[in-house]
């Protein structure tokens, strides 16, 4: 069974207490309550959701993790899409690596984007650097073999880990958007480290309002990826 948790709540000690006070959330406004029923077209083209739980909606209600929240937020603001959500919690990025063939070979539809957050769990069990890099580099080697283009979502050490761990862990990201040619958020929990009003009780993974935060964050850079996408046919 995969342990749950993406990053121990020791690991991130130092993020937290180093980023922004607490705020409130934000109230829940009028295009997140459409956003919750926009109607998917049948034709809308699908993008994968490859990561952790980050993506699997981590001790979240059904519909309140990443993906979901993601396809309605782009539906609702007229970007249809299909979010398939093969986020696996506990996963490092050689475990994401054993399974990238079968989940995609048994996508009934080809994605047309795919998003890959992946990295954590490695930081977590103190895995070398040069092994996450060589993963996500297979990994995306994989959807460059099969002609699906890329958004990364990032990941980046903790304080505590060290100058030495995050100067080899930090710029693995960069440098494969880089080398791969695919879009990157580096840091996907930048709008909500740190802030405890957006984060479940481990102080690790996002809430409900949290998710919503990040879906603002990351939305226009998806959608601009997936419409180039549709419109190159790659």
């Amino acid at each position: 069974m995969r342990r749950a948790p993406l990053i121990a709540t020791l690991v991130f000690s130092a993020l937290l207490t180093a980023c922004s006070p607490e705020k409130p959330p934000e109230p829940k406004t009028d295009a997140t309550a459409q956003a919750s029923t926009a109607p998917i077209p049948a034709d809308a083209p699908v993008i994968l959701a490859f990561g952790d739980s980050l993506y699997a909606g981590y001790n979240l209600k059904p519909g309140e993790g990443y993906p979901p929240r993601l396809e309605a937020a782009l539906n609702a603001s007229g970007t249809p899409a299909r979010l398939v959500n093969a986020g696996v919690s506990g996963d490092t990025t050689a475990a994401a690596l054993q399974r990238l063939a079968f989940t995609l070979d048994n996508q009934p539809v080809k994605p047309t984007l795919a998003l890959v957050g992946l990295g954590g769990n490695d930081m977590l069990r103190g895995l070398p650097p040069e092994e996450t890099r060589a993963n996500l580099d297979a990994i995306l080697t994989e959807f460059d073999n099969r002609g699906i283009p890329v958004v990364l979502t990032g990941m980046v050490a903790a304080p505590n880990l060290g100058a030495d761990y995050a100067g080899r862990f930090n710029p693995i990201w960069p440098e494969m958007a880089k080398k791969h040619k695919a879009g990157l958020v580096p840091f996907f929990l930048e709008p909500v480290i740190g802030n405890r009003a957006l984060m479940l009780g481990d102080n690790i993974h996002p809430n409900a309002d949290g998710v919503n935060r990040i879906v603002a964050a990351t939305q226009g850079q998806v959608t601009e990826a997936l419409q180039k996408a549709v419109a190159t046919g790659k």
